[in-house]
């Protein structure tokens, strides 16, 4: 498998925590560059932010369109159908660039994965199987799409994760985000759940409860 494409930004020389972030569907890793300037980060966090690129892949939903995707989507209810292969595939593919931060010095438990809506379904995916401690998940506006299927690793039973969803999100429901929240509290997964006033997007208020957390999970 290659490794993925990717834009990188280090908030300083000699990173020594890392954050993988998921892009959602139909954008590539560009789309949250913006957003590391916006943070607020303290000085001392030196991170490096790896934005990859999902592959360009035909989208049944959007009748076969090419666009960048992690898996397919198959319906309208996201839920009902999940393309395991395609999701199985692209967590194997953000599991080497973890490996390639542990070659650059990293240690696992200071890299976060974070997604947004089908990218964070594939962080739920690679980062509850990884077999060694990781420093965090990150899933917004997103769903647990492999709850059923999912063979959770024990390295990661103390892993912090925080779900943060849009109360009006049309595109992935809050109660799906609601669901991702009672599978993780059920399996006794330390786990947070935050709403905002919005659709299927980020806001300025989330934005600034992600810089707390990355600075509470990475400091």
């Amino acid at each position: 498998m290659n490794m993925l494409p990717s834009v990188e930004i280090e908030t300083k020389p000699d990173p020594d925590c890392a954050v993988i972030w998921l892009h959602g569907l139909g954008v590539d890793g560009n789309d949250f560059v913006p957003i590391v300037d916006e943070l607020g980060l303290d000085d001392e966090l030196k991170i490096r932010f790896i934005f990859p690129h999902a592959p360009s892949i035909p989208v049944t939903v959007n009748c076969g369109y090419v666009m960048p995707a992690w898996f397919d989507i198959y319906a309208i209810d996201i839920n009902r159908k999940i393309d395991t292969d395609g999701l199985l595939l692209s967590a194997d593919a953000i599991n080497l660039l973890i490996e390639r931060e542990l070659e650059r010095g990293i240690a696992s438990g200071k890299i976060v994965l974070a997604g947004f809506s089908q990218g964070g379904a594939v962080a739920y995916q690679s980062g509850l199987t990884y077999p060694a401690p990781l420093g965090g998940i990150l899933a917004m506006s997103s769903y647990f799409a492999t709850s059923d299927t999912i063979s959770l690793h024990p390295a990661n039973r103390e892993i912090p994760i925080s779900i943060q969803h849009g109360v009006s999100d049309t595109v992935v429901s809050e109660q799906l985000g609601q669901k991702s929240f009672e599978f993780l509290k059920q399996h006794e997964y330390r786990v947070e759940y935050r709403t905002y006033e919005m659709d299927h997007e980020v806001c300025p208020s989330q934005i600034a409860d992600i810089g707390n957390w990355l600075r509470q999970v990475l400091f």
